[in-house]
């Protein structure tokens, strides 16, 4: 019977004889468009049998695939779409199940056309807004067969062309149709992206041979649409402007696996093309996510050659500057502080830095390996920093951060320090007056400057009660570097400034005079054993800094003072300034051992002035000496005999073996006569004590300096315990006191029962 029924057409269900109807009986002229419109009135009237449709459909298509019938199998796919495009009823879930099998046999087929075909219909399908929710449909093979498409290897060029476009327009199909429906299978696990993502970067990097030649105008633009490489460029951009917090790990990660595989680190010239086409796509405020992965990736890659973490390097220095600069939107002004402070950190963190354990590792010819990657790394942090704005100098410059840059000032080479120290002006300079400085100069009235000042905040007056010591001396034992040239002394000058501008109170200005006052002894006595031009820069530099301090003092002595040292150079030691010392030729002086005392700024006259003025005079004599700390023993320098010494004195000086009290003398013309004559003779014994102690310490055993420390750690021991016993007495009696042995009074404490109270205090 049922035989009979579908060998009568007129016994066979409508909805067949309406499907058939669509079907002329010639291919060639197309989709019977009159029937169509009946199949479609039918099925948006009986929706039930929507998916009866869709598999009768399919039954036909595969049947005409298989007879290679391709005219028919165009026309079923047709219908497909109309039908796709008009009916949203509840039951569409079924009919999509029939569409998508009729799409993925057109993937399956070696024909290109039959794949071309397959994936515009799916193309279509992905761009409909479907009303009801499908739970259990996967997409699956569609990423894999794509994923093969984007690949085609077609010895026509222009069929692989057509084929690789139809597999990135496939999976861009994909992304849209699964990115926002939760409960499609999740398009950003790494089974997916591991598939999407380096057939995108496959079709983005190989530029076709084609395309090198040079169109007509009328057919430029038509090329342009045809070029897999900007249809890949912006499937890319969309994929990564849908993904969310979670999904960055997940699209980045085939990426850096991606450059790995084909060696796309070293040329570093698409890698960049890649992170720019990332960055400028994401949501600004997942920036620092991206930049955190660029860094774990170095991290991964620390045995990798060395041109290869310089690749590395350069995508995030890149990759950080388009995240500070503010070119992804509003970024700079909407993203919080905190999170700019946790990349900045996060780069800092990957600096590499010798520690006392291990040393800084070196490649086979000897050179250093990390030293390109230290430079790139600071390089990034700078290019951060500059577009950095933070009000309170505690989150801008925290301890875990300041800590590590400042011991990357103390490492020997000089590109690196100069990175430190603009580091540190970018940081500290928020009323941009950096470019003011760039210029060494003694300005005679720095009001042409138009200086933005501030009063110092309590914030920043904390952050430098913290931090100042460390800063200063960091900024001591920069000017001490025999490599300086004269961009390391003009950064130090405008770090100077910086500081005396942004961070200063009279505590600061205080410190920064004797700062640079002992610069100018290390230029005077040059222990360092300092070339003339190092020694120069630094005469020059202090004449530069206390020009300027003393203007924003506006004390009338101390700027006189300074005004007439300056002006005694010029006449005769121009050689000592910097209009003379930092220019394309300096005039230098083959002789400075005899500098004379008018060329110098005197200690002992800033402090009379000063102290005159309200500020601390006591504070102004103390000549100033740097603390030592064990980055010194990590930073090689020549001048750490130099540095303990110092302190050894200073130590010495109020050790308590010299307690013997030297009565007061009186003080008479004839004493301070004497002691001017002789303060040239009193200079050379100290420095050759200083130079006795410096050789002590340095061909002494070890175990003689440690004896002398205990020594002296045990003596100030004992001078405790007698202060402890001096002070510390028991609690008083309230009954009075009793006599101890020796005779003397000793309190006694009284339990509370055994008190005798007054009659008053008895209720």
């Amino acid at each position: 019977m049922y035989g009979v029924c579908g060998c009568c057409g007129a016994l066979r269900p409508r909805y067949k004889r309406l499907v058939d109807n669509i079907f002329p009986e010639d291919p060639e002229d197309g989709l019977v468009k009159t029937n169509m419109e009946k199949l479609t009135f039918y099925a948006l009237s009986a929706p039930e049998k929507l998916d009866r449709i869709g598999a009768y459909l399919s039954e036909r298509l595969i049947r005409d695939v298989g007879r290679h019938r391709y005219g028919y199998v165009c026309i079923a796919m047709e219908a497909l779409d109309q039908l796709l495009m008009a009916c949203h009823c509840q039951s569409i879930n079924l009919f999509v199940e029939s569409f998508l099998k009729m799409v993925a046999k057109l993937l399956e087929s070696e024909k290109p056309n039959l794949q071309i075909l397959g994936t515009n219909s799916f193309v279509k399908f992905a761009n409909i807004e479907e009303d009801t929710p499908s739970y259990h449909r996967s997409y699956d093979f569609f990423v894999s067969r794509f994923s093969e498409m984007c690949h085609s290897s077609h010895d026509d060029l222009e069929i692989k062309t057509k084929i690789r476009m139809s597999g990135i327009k496939g999976l861009q199909g994909v992304v849209r149709k699964t990115v926002n429906d939760e409960l499609q299978a999740n398009i950003w696990d790494p089974q997916h992206m591991d598939k999407i993502v380096p057939s995108l970067l496959f079709n983005l990097q190989h530029v076709e041979e084609a395309e090198s030649r040079s169109p007509s105008p009328l057919q430029a633009p038509e090329k342009e649409k045809e070029n897999p490489a900007e249809l890949a460029e912006r499937c890319l951009r969309e994929l990564l402007g849908r993904a969310a917090f979670g999904n960055i790990k997940n699209a980045i990660k085939p990426v850096l696996i991606h450059l790995d595989n084909h060696s796309l680190w070293e040329p570093k010239v698409f890698a960049i093309r890649c992170f720019k086409i990332i960055m400028y796509s994401i949501q600004p405020q997942h920036s620092h996510l991206v930049i955190q992965q660029l860094l774990s990736h170095l991290d991964a890659n620390s045995r990798s050659a060395a041109t290869v973490r310089a690749g590395i390097v350069e995508v995030l220095s890149e990759a950080a500057v388009i995240a500070a600069t503010g070119s992804v939107g509003s970024f700079a002004s909407t993203l919080p502080t905190y999170q700019r402070s946790e990349v900045i950190l996060f780069i800092m963190s990957k600096v590499p830095l010798p520690s006392l354990h291990h040393a800084i590792e070196t490649g086979r010819t000897g050179e250093n390996r990390n030293r390109l990657t230290q430079i790139m790394l600071l390089k990034s942090l700078l290019q951060v920093s500059t577009g950095f704005q933070c009000n309170n100098m505690m989150s801008a410059l925290p301890s875990n951060f300041l800590d590590r840059l400042l011991s990357t000032a103390l490492m020997e080479d000089a590109e690196i320090r100069l990175f430190v120290l603009e580091i540190l002006i970018s940081f500290i300079d928020r009323h941009g007056n950096r470019h003011k400085f760039s210029t060494i100069s003694t300005l005679s009235d720095i009001s042409v400057l138009k200086l933005k000042v501030d009063k110092c905040s309590r914030q920043d007056t904390v952050f430098m009660k913290k931090h100042s010591q460390q800063l200063y001396r960091h900024i001591y034992l920069s000017c001490k570097e025999e490599t300086n040239i004269q961009k390391h002394y003009e950064a130090l000058y405008g770090l100077l400034a910086l500081i005396s501008i942004e961070l200063a109170n009279e505590e600061v200005v205080v410190d920064l005079i004797r700062l640079v006052l002992a610069v100018q002894d290390v230029a005077q006595v040059n222990e360092e054993n300092l070339p003339v031009y190092n020694r120069c820069a630094l005469y020059a530099l202090g004449a530069a800094y206390l020009n300027l301090i003393s203007q924003l003092t506006t004390v009338p002595a101390f700027c006189q003072h300074i005004h007439e040292v300056i002006e005694t150079r010029k006449k005769e030691a121009p050689y000592m300034l910097p209009e003379d010392v930092f220019v394309d030729r300096p005039r230098l002086s083959q002789n400075l051992d005899g500098v004379v005392i008018e060329f110098l700024f005197r200690q002992s006259k800033i402090s009379e002035v000063l102290g005159g003025s309200g500020y601390n005079s006591d504070r102004l004599c103390l000549p100033y000496i740097p603390q030592l700390t064990d980055e010194d023993r990590l930073s090689k320098r020549k001048s750490i005999g130099e540095t303990i010494s110092l302190q050894v004195e200073v130590e010495s000086r109020n050790s308590p073996e010299k307690e013997e009290r030297v009565p007061a003398e009186e003080i008479t013309y004839e004493t301070l006569k004497k002691a001017i004559v002789d303060s040239v003779a009193v200079e050379e014994q100290e420095r050759e004590r200083r130079r006795q102690v410096v050789e002590k310490f340095q061909k002494a055993p070890f175990e003689e300096i440690a004896a002398h420390c205990g020594a002296r750690a045990s003596l100030l021991q004992s001078k405790l315990n007698q202060i402890f016993e001096i002070t510390i007495r028991p609690p008083p009696s309230p009954s009075g006191t009793i006599t101890a042995a020796y005779g003397q009074p000793q309190n006694h404490s009284i339990p509370v029962y055994e008190m005798k109270f007054p009659d008053l205090c008895v209720y």
